[in-house]
């Protein structure tokens, strides 16, 4: 999936250290992706006062029966990447991936979709016709900066490993939770994972205590250590929990994700993820002049098809503070 937003602002993400313990909700936005059908998704992350949690930098709830615009999966033409992961997670439906290094696949529920960008990687996701991809999840994961200038790479997953106890079901995406490890690559120390829990459940899942966490509920809704929260905000949970109790009276579907705060600071701006404005004008350039080094062409797509990179902001893009506690409880 790409940011589309034609006048995309730019993001510094400083490093910040462990905040302790909190719970701060940040709401969801609704945000136009354009494409084809003009589609709107909720994004929960980046947030101005937290812009990433670990490693993680980006989360959109894409067809989420609460988004009060066009809620369907766009169409996304070539667009390009670098400096990061992306990670596709769909409930329903199938999405055609096909990128720049020969990918060509199509994506179901329960799979697992991760293209690792490194220094350069284009890409177009469509739904597939015969099945409406309505709903799911899409992350990006910024990668540290010893691997920036890594091959782009892409894997899919189609079995992951899955963590039960009374009430509880969580299909770990990528890194570890509960003691169990996704196969997907993983560049820093991380989690992911879809987490579903039954009515009447009151349990508590172990947590990492170096990590920060957070958690955004995709449906009903749950009460996690005392706060109440139901589809659509981000739930920030801060790092130095050793679990998390949970309860829910009719059953709820929320994603978890987490990792070692992230140390680097991040420039952030349409589809890349850098560490200066020089790597943001190098990439834009590069993919405006059809720079095939570094973005080759899509097999299947013409080079009309590439969706043009917008203007860059006319100032050099600043640093933007992560100010924790201001988000309310």
């Amino acid at each position: 999936m790409s940011d589309l937003d034609p006048h995309p602002e730019e993001a510094v993400c400083e490093a910040t250290p462990g905040s302790g313990p909190v719970a701060e909700l940040y709401p969801a936005r609704e945000v136009p992706l354009g494409g084809v059908r003009g589609v709107y998704v909720e994004r929960v992350l980046p947030q101005r006062d937290l812009p990433t949690v670990g490693a993680w930098c980006f989360l959109d709830h894409f067809g989420s029966p609460t988004v009060t615009k066009t809620g369907a999966s766009p169409d996304i033409d070539p667009h390009p990447h670098i400096g990061l992961q992306t990670v596709t997670w769909p409930f329903d439906g199938r999405i055609r991936h096909r990128d720049s290094i020969g990918s060509d696949v199509e994506i179901e529920p329960g799979q697992l979709n991760l293209m690792t960008s490194g220094r350069g990687i284009a890409h177009s996701e469509y739904g597939v016709a015969a099945a409406h991809a309505g709903h799911g999840l899409q992350l990006w994961i910024a990668l540290p900066g010893n691997s920036l200038g890594i091959d782009p790479h892409f894997e899919q997953h189609r079995e992951l490993p899955v963590y039960e106890a009374p009430g509880v079901r969580a299909i770990v995406l990528i890194g570890t939770f509960a003691g169990l490890t996704s196969p997907a690559k993983a560049y820093t120390p991380i989690v992911g994972a879809d987490v579903r829990i039954e009515p009447g459940t009151d349990t508590a899942i172990a947590l990492d205590p170096d990590f920060e966490h957070a958690l955004m509920v995709v449906e009903g809704e749950v009460t996690a250590d005392g706060t109440e929260i139901a589809a659509g905000p981000l739930l920030y949970l801060g790092t130095g929990r050793n679990e998390l109790r949970l309860s829910s009276a009719e059953g709820a579907h929320f994603a978890l994700i987490g990792g070692e705060p992230f140390g680097e600071e991040l420039v952030m701006w349409w589809n890349f993820v850098g560490r200066s404005h020089g790597d943001i004008v190098a990439a834009r350039n590069d993919w405006e002049k059809h720079d095939v080094e570094r973005f080759a062409d899509i097999a299947g797509h013409t080079p009309e098809q590439r969706i043009p990179a917008p203007p860059l902001p006319g100032l050099h893009l600043k640093p933007r503070k992560r100010r924790m506690g201001s988000a309310r409880t």
